[in-house]
């Protein structure tokens, strides 16, 4: 089984019908991907439904995400925090949160999913995952 690893835009893209969203739905509704989401990457989607659209609003997504077997990872061990701090260090023009997101990938052996274009292209070429940039 395919592990996706799922970015904060991704997820945001699938709840709000933007281009890209139905290759999340695919991700998210085929039993042969395992979808996770970093604590950070979930904590940035939560901040951005409570933002525009209030507790309830943010609450449904978590409950949503659960209950299609979106698995949350709260990893934050010293080795996991030292590779993201590497990432965000070398890499320098990706957010730190964006750094936990491709730490969970690499360790996890996954597939990133993001729409962050702009941030992730100078990272295809360092192989540190396979990432599948979804517009």
């Amino acid at each position: 089984m395919a592990k996706i690893i799922l970015d904060a835009c991704a997820v945001i893209a699938f709840f709000r019908g933007e281009i890209g969203d139905d290759i999340v739905a695919n991700y998210l509704f085929d039993d042969g991907f395992q979808c996770l989401i970093h604590s950070v990457n979930l904590c940035e989607i939560y901040y951005d439904f409570l933002r525009s659209s209030g507790q309830a609003e943010a609450e449904n997504m978590l409950t949503d995400l659960e209950s299609v077997g979106v698995q949350f990872n709260s990893d934050i061990s010293v080795d996991f925090w030292k590779q993201v701090s590497r990432y965000k260090a070398n890499i320098r023009r990706i957010s730190l949160a964006d750094c936990f997101a491709l730490t969970l990938a690499n360790r996890e052996g996954g597939i990133l999913v993001t729409s962050d274009r702009k941030e992730f292209e100078p990272v295809v070429p360092l192989n540190i995952c396979q990432i599948n940039l979804i517009r």
